[in-house]
């Protein structure tokens, strides 16, 4: 049993969450507690109790200890309680992207709305949808099924860099790894 106060905890969580590395969220299984009251809306926003988070080291904080569940749900799970988070699409937004290279060669670093930087490969893929409607909605895998949606602007510029390429069918590699950005017409 620890006697460390809640203060305590809740300060080495968040020393722990900025220093790059993650906590062993997958390896905790605390008793259910209920809902956070929390949600993430489309656009990446977090709020709690109908109120956007503004402070981005609490959305930090609180990304650092989000976890998908084996049903789809998600919840944000600590070594002594898991809480319910309502997701409207994605958890996290990619918002920026660099890329360094060419053809096989090429890396892509993704930046999420948090901050955190994801490399793009075979074990952060880049897997494209399409909407009903036709249009392309891209996803990059983060960690242990939570994905980010990879906003328009972004995609639109990567687009381009597949253009340029020429390859059939359109697309990018990263780290080894082709990414099509649409999937195979299953007419052909």
């Amino acid at each position: 049993m620890t006697t460390e106060s809640p203060a305590t905890r809740f300060a080495d969580l968040l020393a722990l969450a900025g220093s790059g590395k993650r906590l062993p969220v997958e390896q905790w299984h605390p008793r259910h507690c209920g809902h956070s009251s929390m949600r993430i809306a489309a656009d990446g926003t977090w709020f709690h109790e109908g109120t956007p988070i503004g402070r981005p080291e609490l959305v930090k904080l609180f990304a650092s200890i989000l976890r998908r569940e084996a049903d789809g749900s998600h919840v944000l799970v600590t070594p002594a309680e898991k809480l319910d988070i309502d997701v409207d699409d994605a958890p996290f937004l990619a918002v920026d992207a660099d890329s360094m290279g060419e053809g096989q060669g090429r890396q892509l670093l993704f930046r999420l709305n948090t901050g955190e930087v994801i490399a793009c490969g075979p074990d952060h893929a880049l897997d494209v949808r399409v909407n009903g409607d036709g249009t392309p909605r891209p996803y990059l895998h983060v960690r242990g099924g939570l994905q980010a949606l990879v906003n328009r602007a972004t995609f639109y510029r990567l687009a381009d860099l597949a253009l340029a390429e020429g390859g059939v069918p359109a697309g990018l590699w990263s780290n080894g790894a082709f990414f099509p950005f649409m999937p195979p017409d299953p007419c052909r």
